[in-house]
């Protein structure tokens, strides 16, 4: 098996492409679901379809395993994958800090992109309402947030909108 950094390690990258991008785009990590988990979470852009799902374990003190998954864009495969990455074995008080840090670590985003960006991380914040939710003995299989606004990019002048 090819290791992950050999992808990177001996090319050229063009000028301002990251090598932990484009590690993420070649080799996401935690993509996928997990059996049986204590929440699952989900954020959909109804304007496109597009949808994230997370679905996480809780230790006493950590978040054990966490899962994500998209129809998405490349840019929610790599924000999902950097941000599960961040964050599993850690608090979920770190893990909403991390929010944050990834936004630091990702860099200026265009619009379409923050969209991407916070749909996976609302997703995972509908995990957390989730694991919250059951608790309290309502029964709800997964917990839903639909996106205030939609990834799509407005029609230029002249041309056709969907």
């Amino acid at each position: 098996m090819t290791d992950k950094t050999d992808l990177v390690n001996d090319v050229d990258l063009p000028e301002g492409m990251n090598p932990e991008v484009l590690r993420h785009i070649m080799y996401p990590e935690n993509y996928g679901k997990l059996d049986d988990p204590d929440g699952t979470g989900v954020s959909m852009d109804e304007k496109t379809g597009e949808f994230v799902i997370f679905t996480l374990k809780l230790g006493q003190e950590s978040i054990t395993d966490l899962k994500f998954a998209t129809n998405g864009c490349q840019d929610t495969v790599v924000v999902g994958s950097m941000f599960t990455e961040m964050v599993k074995g850690e608090s979920v008080e770190y893990a909403k800090k991390a929010i944050s840090k990834i936004e630091e670590k990702l860099g200026s985003l265009s619009p379409q992109q923050k969209i991407c960006a916070d749909m996976v991380f609302n997703a995972f914040v509908a995990a957390l309402i989730n694991v919250a939710n059951l608790a309290q003995g309502e029964k709800e299989e997964m917990h839903v947030i639909k996106s205030e606004e939609s990834c799509v990019i407005p029609a230029q002048e002249g041309e056709k909108s969907e």
